[in-house]
């Protein structure tokens, strides 16, 4: 999409090194090619100025206005104890408001001689507060239009308008338009990725002249067609790039395996105390359909917060040991790993007993391999996932050091796919004699389009029904600045269902030990600083513990558990909480995924703004689990009208989350749509928003697997791979395995 032969001088050759350089270095800009790709962000017209009444603060801004007025000032100080002093203040207006420029010392003369009543030109700084008043100090500035430079400079914006490009302090936007119009002609030497047929299709103009229009456009007109056109590059190369993962896997072999007649699956559902839902019988059908196929299966199970993904899972892994082979789920945390662990042992039973008294006819052996057992254990373990003697094998990253040898893997389920690196995928997908089949579960929603972007290369199953006997969440804002009393009556509602015979859960954004820095914190939290509230730390698990056991929750039972502790130790804290015997669970979010206490009805989480909306969803899962109805209240410092409290308010509303992945993605930036997948790339999305460019991803999919599907290698579309190249280079190999 970058990189076209033609394209791929460096900018140092082209620009000179000490522009290269700030290129390189700020903007991960190297040649002529990434320059090309560096879009305008907007764009201004001539006869219309930027809103100075809307800059926001700390921000660096570019503004095209005129000046209204400059003063020069004479003043004493340490350096100049005469009154030598100089200080420049220029007053720019634009209609909508006025802004001060000031200027001190010797860069005074040069502003001083060239910023005249009336002049128009392009400032660019950082704006700050003096005197209560918005300004600008040095801001660095082009004249539009007076002396000769001038009219070369209103030459050089050709058109009415005026692109303003993503800039940085070192490089004002006007710089990089200058870059950018002295390699503009290279453009003409783009080699067209998308192949003819689609163009014409599509109305789509050419490579060349989409670069020419969005640098420099005569009409907006103009920007709409560079758009349309670069859009359709993105979304296209992006899906060929997926489409060719689908289709290389497509041609590895994989062993079917199909669930015998009266084997372990049968046994299984036959002792299952209630019938699965319509929406498990139809993903369970989708990946049987898939294992009994000779290659492997690439499926993501997206599932809400309880819909039974665990259960499905284990059927599928239930039909890959009926056929002989070994089946291994892998879990991010150990406290995870230890809560499938026991789970998939309840619910088999004496079929998890294989090989030992009282096990079931058809049983195998369930296995827990983490790496923080016992080495004699561990031995134990290593054994049977050799021999064969264990079916099912559930661990963390553990599973995939050197030393573990499986018999037969046919199957491997990844638990919270976004914690899981790729690499590790591959690993483990190594230690199979052919390649085995693999199911990705989520309980993050993702929107249609995030998953054909993000997950193009897997298929998508959807479980979005509750199971019968799951009670509703009810959730609440606690605004605890605003109204201290309602967040004295939460800490009342956790003793009542204390008192009913129930437990509860508070969840704290930091840990709070001594290693736990609140500057850290402050900065890790997930959501822009918005208010005083942001001032303080966020609020840590073992402070807010001891002050629940000391005041408000005095004489419940109170225990912590966050990722710092030792294994055993939170195993052990898991163990209490899930017997019943402790009350009040304070925790980090790894209590986030996975953790199944029937019995723990309600939820406090604390400074619930420093979440995402999609982790507060998550986190509220993990109540209403039983029979009791569930109760999850979000207490937060923010004032009502702040776009944090809207968030909470968002997750309050409504328990849909896929409606909430939405609302998610609607207040972030682009971006961070891919935030996971990026793991810290550019994102190599420029000018397609996933959620507004719905369609056009769509189409380019159902385009790029026709293509692939008559032309894997691509042989006769060069421009197509030259792209792809482009694409893949390291940094973005990553991006598309999905780190």
């Amino acid at each position: 999409m970058d990189l076209v032969p033609a394209l791929q001088e460096p900018l140092k050759k082209v620009l000179g090194p000490a522009t290269a350089k700030v290129m390189a270095e700020h903007l991960g800009l190297h040649t002529v090619g990434d320059l090309l790709h560096h879009y305008p962000r907007r764009y201004e017209e001539r006869g219309q100025l930027t809103h100075l009444a809307d800059l926001p603060m700390d921000e660096h801004v570019t503004v095209v206005a005129q000046v209204a007025d400059a003063r020069l000032h004479t003043f004493a100080s340490s350096k100049a104890p005469r009154g030598k002093g100089q200080r420049l203040e220029v007053t720019i207006t634009d209609g909508s408001g006025r802004l001060q420029l000031v200027f001190f010392g010797n860069g005074v003369h040069k502003p001083h001689k060239e910023l005249l009543p009336g002049t128009r030109a392009m400032f660019a700084g950082k704006v700050s507060v003096f005197n209560r008043r918005l300004q600008l100090a040095h801001p660095a500035y082009e004249l539009l239009r007076g002396d000769t430079e001038g009219e070369e400079t209103v030459e050089s914006w050709a058109g009415a308008l005026i692109p303003l490009y993503p800039a940085t302090a070192k490089l004002e936007s006007w710089k990089l338009a200058k870059a950018i119009q002295t390699v503009l002609p290279s453009a003409q030497e783009a080699v067209d990725p998308l192949p003819g047929s689609l163009r014409e299709g599509r109305g789509l103009v050419s490579l060349p002249e989409a670069l020419l229009k969005i640098h420099r456009p005569h009409t907006k007109a103009d920007i709409e067609d560079a758009r349309a056109r670069l859009k359709w590059d993105e979304a296209f190369v992006l899906q060929t790039a997926l489409a060719r993962r689908r289709h290389a896997e497509t041609q590895l072999p994989a062993v079917p395996r199909k669930p015998g007649p009266d084997g372990l699956l049968t046994a299984f559902d036959d002792r299952l105390p209630f019938t699965l839902t319509d929406g498990q019988q139809k993903v369970s059908r989708e990946i049987f359909d898939d294992l009994a196929t000779d290659h492997p299966m690439h499926r993501l199970l997206q599932g809400e917060v309880g819909s039974g993904k665990t259960l499905v899972a284990l059927r599928a892994m239930l039909a890959v040991v009926d056929s002989g082979g070994q089946a291994v789920m892998l879990a991010p945390t150990e406290v995870l790993a230890q809560q499938h662990h026991r789970s998939v042992v309840e619910m088999m039973g004496e079929l998890a007993e294989g090989g030992m008294l009282g096990g079931a006819e058809h049983a195998t052996k369930v296995v827990l391999l983490t790496g923080s057992m016992g080495a004699a254990a561990r031995r134990h373990a290593l054994l049977d996932l050799a021999t064969g003697e264990a079916g099912i094998v559930i661990g963390t990253h553990a599973l995939i050091e050197d030393k573990v040898q499986f018999h037969d893997l046919g199957l491997v389920v990844v638990d919270e796919q976004h914690r899981f690196g790729v690499e590790q995928r591959d690993a483990l997908r190594g230690k199979g004699k052919q390649p085995p089949h693999l199911l990705v579960m989520t309980a993050t929603p993702i929107p249609r389009t995030v998953a054909m972007t993000v997950f193009g290369d897997l298929e998508t199953s959807v479980l979005d029904q509750l199971p019968a006997g799951r009670s509703p969440i009810a959730s609440h804002v606690v605004p605890a600045a605003d109204k201290p009393h309602f967040l004295a009556r939460a800490w009342e509602r956790v003793r009542e269902e204390v008192s009913n015979g129930h437990q509860a859960y508070v969840v704290c954004p930091r840990i709070g030990d001594e290693d736990d820095d609140p500057k850290k914190g402050a900065k890790q939290s997930k959501q822009p600083p918005e208010g005083d509230a942001d001032k303080r730390p966020p609020l840590a698990v073992l402070d807010v513990a001891e002050s629940l056991a000391k005041g408000p929750l005095q004489g419940l039972k109170v225990e912590v558990l966050h990722g710092r502790m030792q294994p055993d130790d939170k195993d052990a804290v898991m163990r209490r909480f899930a017997a019943g015997e402790t009350d009040v669970l304070v925790a980090t979010t790894v209590i986030e995924v996975g953790v199944n206490v029937p019995n723990a009805t309600a939820m406090v989480i604390m400074d619930a703004d420093r979440f995402g909306v999609s982790q507060l969803h998550q986190l509220r899962g993990r109540v209403g689990r039983g029979s009791a109805p569930g109760l999850c209240l979000l207490v937060s410092e923010m004032p009502e009208a702040s776009a944090a409290r809207q968030r909470l308010n968002a997750v309050a509303s409504t328990r849909d989350g896929f409606e909430l992945s939405r609302i998610d993605l609607e207040q972030r930036r682009e971006g961070d749509v891919l935030g996971q997948a990026q793991s810290g790339a550019r994102t190599s999305l420029r000018v397609l928003a996933v959620i507004e460019d719905e369609e056009i991803i769509a189409e380019a999919r159902q385009e790029a697997a026709a293509v692939v599907a008559a032309d894997p290698e691509l042989t006769g579309l060069p421009g197509l791979r030259t792209a792809l190249e482009a694409l893949l280079d390291e940094e973005r190999e990553q991006y598309l395995e999905k780190g």
